[in-house]
């Protein structure tokens, strides 16, 4: 073998070494990241919800819209706005979840169809707190999903205070997470959008 040809292999050798440690490292940095992530999210509703203008409900299961409908009618907001709701669904199906009469829905509530993804229900708040010229707003999500929500929505509005509500579903595990594969998949699944979303500032992706 030539010494040309051993500097070649000696360079691929370390370029390979090189290659093996920063993705080792970046494995280490994710998984880090991940138990960092699933530890911080809300295990308990806040004790005190402070009032603001209005009320967001991010579409993603009954129990989103019941809650955040329940914070309206405690007069923490004078509005609800129900976001990302598929075409086919009208607001009368929506009553229909909430337990009740449900005496201010037909009057303070807003039913948002243009939304289809956490970007998107970012544009359709922001338009709806324009419009309104809110100052401020409860953000009602999923507790896995509210670090992405609050991040995308504070991206839309920078000038409008965002008080995180969290939602819990009874099939979400977060202590001893691991020992259930659904939840598992889905903590995994939210973090990695959620570190797009911080790497790509405004996001193109659809997620």
């Amino acid at each position: 073998m030539s010494a040309r040809d051993t500097l070649r292999q000696t360079i691929g050798q370390r370029m390979t070494r090189i290659a093996v440690g920063l993705a080792a490292l970046l494995a280490v940095v994710y998984v880090g990241g991940f138990f960092l992530f699933t530890a911080r999210l809300e295990r308990t509703p806040p004790s005190e919800v402070p009032v603001a203008d209005g009320i967001v409900a991010l579409t993603g299961g009954p129990d989103r819209i019941t809650a955040a409908y329940r914070l309206l009618e405690e007069g923490k907001g004078s509005r609800l706005l129900i976001t990302g709701v598929h075409p086919d669904v009208t607001a009368a199906s929506l009553k229909e979840i909430v337990p009740g009469a449900a005496p201010k829905f037909d009057c303070c509530v807003d039913v948002g169809h243009r939304a289809e993804n956490t970007i998107g229900n970012a544009t359709e708040t922001a338009d709806w707190v324009k419009q309104r010229d809110y100052r401020s707003i409860i953000l009602v999500t999923s507790t896995y999903h509210l670090p992405r929500a609050q991040l995308e929505l504070g991206r839309a509005m920078p000038g409008v205070e965002i008080s995180p509500y969290p939602v819990f579903q009874d099939t979400l595990h977060l202590d001893g997470w691991w020992a259930y594969p659904g939840t598992t998949r889905l903590l995994i699944s939210e973090y990695t959008k959620y570190l797009l979303t911080l790497t790509y500032g405004q996001p193109q992706m659809q997620t």
